[in-house]
């Protein structure tokens, strides 16, 4: 058996295998994470608006006021652009506006422009 630092080589005869075992004492960083930190409060905030900002850009249905909705993508790789939809009547608005946490949108109404604004923090995705 042959010693290095911190692996451990073991020579097996019969197989003819090389077998090596590495201790985790490198992913260890000597003390434990605060969960109630700033730091962490702050992670965990933005991993969820990256989350949330993900399934609508991906189409997953959500609610909003006991009604389903679903978003299109308009043109290939555009995000920004495109329709929500109804998932029972089908057209609602337009998108021209995807950010981190905050969707705007437009629809015509009796001849006016009607704004719609989504916040992504507060809507319900169902899948």
């Amino acid at each position: 058996m042959t010693k290095l630092n911190k692996v451990v080589l073991n020579n097996l005869p019969n197989v003819g295998v090389l077998v090596a075992k590495v201790d985790n004492r490198v992913n260890n960083t000597g003390r434990p994470v605060n969960k109630k930190s700033a730091r962490q409060a702050r992670l965990a905030k933005q991993a969820f608006y990256a989350s949330v900002n993900e399934k609508f850009i991906s189409g997953n249905t959500f609610k909003v006021s006991n009604s389903e909705y679903k978003y299109s993508v308009g043109k290939k790789g555009d995000t920004s652009r495109g329709c929500i939809y109804n998932t029972v009547t089908g057209y609602v608005c337009n998108v021209e506006y995807v950010g981190r946490t905050k969707v705007k949108g437009y629809t015509f109404v009796l001849g006016k422009k009607v704004n719609v604004e989504l916040n992504l923090k507060t809507l319900e995705f169902v899948s």
